[in-house]
C-alpha cells in the first residue's frame, strides 16, 4: 500500500478526485481517505501542515500499512536558476534547517540525533524522469534573508515544511519515502505570499499532469 501524506486539502484533491474510496477513519487525529487510485492501493493522509503535522501524518499512513510513503504539494523555490514556478521536481534528499545542536554536537545545522549527516536521502524512482532537487524542511513561512542564506549555504534548492520530518520517520520505520514538489513561488522575486496566492493554481495543474506517471513509476 501506499502511503501519501498531503499537507493541505487543495493539495489532496489532486488525488481524491483520481481515488476509488473504500473507507474513511480517523488514525493519530488525522484523516485517513483509503481506496484505490491508479492500480494501487492508496491510504491518503491529510495532515496539515507543519513538521510535527506531518510527522503524525506518516505515522498515520504506516499504521494503515503503508510499505512506500509519497508526499507531494507546492513549495518555494530559493534559486531562480534552478527552480522555476510552476515547475515540477522530485526530490533527492531532505534537511530540517530549523533542527541545531550545533553549540553541543559540533554537527551541522540538522542533523539528527544518530545521523553523522544532516541530510537524509530519499527514494528516488528509476521510472520517474523529473529533474532532481535538494530540500530544506523548517516550520517557517517567511521572506527571511537569514533563513534563505542558511538555506543556501546548506545546499537546499526548494523549500517547505512537512518532508524533511516524514523522510526522518520514514527512515525510522524502515520505509521508503518519495516526495515531488511544484514549485509555487521562488525567492527574490517578490513577497513569497503573493507570489504563493498567485501561482498555487498553476503548481497544482503541474502536480495533477504528473500523477500518473509518479504512480506508474511506484512499485505495487
Amino acid at each position: 500500500m501506499i502511503g501519501c501524506v498531503i499537507a493541505m486539502d487543495t493539495e489532496a484533491e489532486l488525488l481524491l478526485d483520481a481515488m476509488e474510496i473504500e473507507n474513511i477513519r480517523t488514525i493519530f487525529g488525522k484523516t485517513v481517505h483509503i481506496g484505490k487510485a491508479f492500480g494501487h492501493d492508496v491510504a491518503l493522509v491529510v495532515s496539515a501542515e507543519g513538521k510535527v503535522n506531518a510527522a503524525a501524518g506518516a505515522c498515520a499512513a504506516l499504521a494503515q500499512g503503508a510499505d512506500l510513503v509519497l508526499n507531494f504539494g507546492v513549495a518555494g523555490g530559493l534559486k531562480t536558476q534552478n527552480t522555476e514556478v510552476g515547475e515540477v521536481y522530485l526530490i533527492e534528499k531532505a534537511v530540517q534547517y530549523d533542527f541545531d545542536l550545533v553549540q553541543l554536537t559540533g554537527k551541522e545545522v540538522g542533523t539528527l540525533p544518530g545521523e553523522e549527516e544532516n541530510f537524509l536521502p530519499l527514494f528516488c524512482p528509476k521510472g520517474l524522469d523529473l529533474p532532481r532537487r535538494t530540500l530544506g524542511t523548517g516550520d517557517r513561512f517567511d521572506d527571511s534573508p537569514a533563513d534563505h542564506a542558511l538555506l543556501l549555504g546548506l545546499g537546499c534548492d526548494i523549500r517547505e515544511m512537512e518532508a524533511g520530518a516524514i523522510a526522518q520517520v520514514c527512515k525510522y520505520a524502515g520505509v521508503p519515502f518519495c516526495s515531488v514538489k511544484a514549485i509555487s513561488d521562488v525567492y527574490g522575486s517578490g513577497s513569497t505570499t503573493e507570489q504563493f496566492k498567485k501561482n498555487t493554481k498553476r503548481a497544482l495543474l503541474g502536480l495533477r499532469a504528473h500523477l500518473p506517471e509518479i504512480f506508474a513509476s511506484l512499485e505495487a
